[in-house]
Formats: C-alpha cells, sequence, structure tokens
C-alpha cells in the first residue's frame, strides 16, 4: 500500500473527512438513542429511510454539479484581447506580444 503525500489534484481542495465537534456530538447522541432497549424499530427504519434519501440528494447534486462544471480548454487562453472561456479563473499573457 502506498501513501500519498501530495495532492493528486493540484488547484482543488482535499476533502475534508474529520468531523467537527458538533458532529461528532450529534452523532454519539444519535447512537446513544438508537442503541436504547426502548427505541422501536420504526423509528431507526424512519432515521434510516431520511439519512438514505440525504445522502441520495447529495450525490445527485455533486453529478449534476460536476457533470454541468465548465470544461477546461486545452489552451488557455490569452489576454490579447481574447476574453478566457466561461469558469475559468486564469489567464496566461503571451509574452511574444510585448
Amino acid at each position: 500500500m502506498t501513501s500519498q503525500t501530495e495532492n493528486p489534484y493540484p488547484g482543488l481542495p482535499k476533502p475534508i473527512t474529520k468531523l467537527t465537534m458538533e458532529q461528532d456530538l450529534k452523532l454519539r447522541l444519535l447512537y446513544d438513542n438508537l442503541i436504547k432497549p426502548e427505541t422501536q424499530k420504526e423509528d431507526i427504519i424512519t432515521v434510516f429511510m431520511a439519512l438514505q434519501e440525504q445522502a441520495f440528494v447529495l450525490s445527485n447534486s455533486l453529478t449534476n454539479l460536476v457533470e454541468k462544471w465548465p470544461k477546461r480548454p486545452l489552451v488557455p487562453a490569452t489576454t490579447n484581447g481574447e476574453k478566457p472561456p466561461y469558469g475559468i479563473l486564469y489567464v496566461i499573457k503571451d509574452s511574444t506580444s510585448t
């Protein structure tokens, strides 16, 4: 197994996988309530179905965002009067036209 020390996608933020303290507390409270003997199976099913629906909605939203995100051109536009394509945040100046 190899470990990656560098971000394989420079320019993109690394995913945040650590929970905040508040999220960790809410997760623990949920767990504590689910393991109580008086917790009904129907309650657990309701929680599970709601969480699964939210996971699907998040997945669909991210897929749509990635599919609709403007594509990066193979050759960046220059600043010689050309406007960069929509969604491109950088422009490389043509050094030969100075």
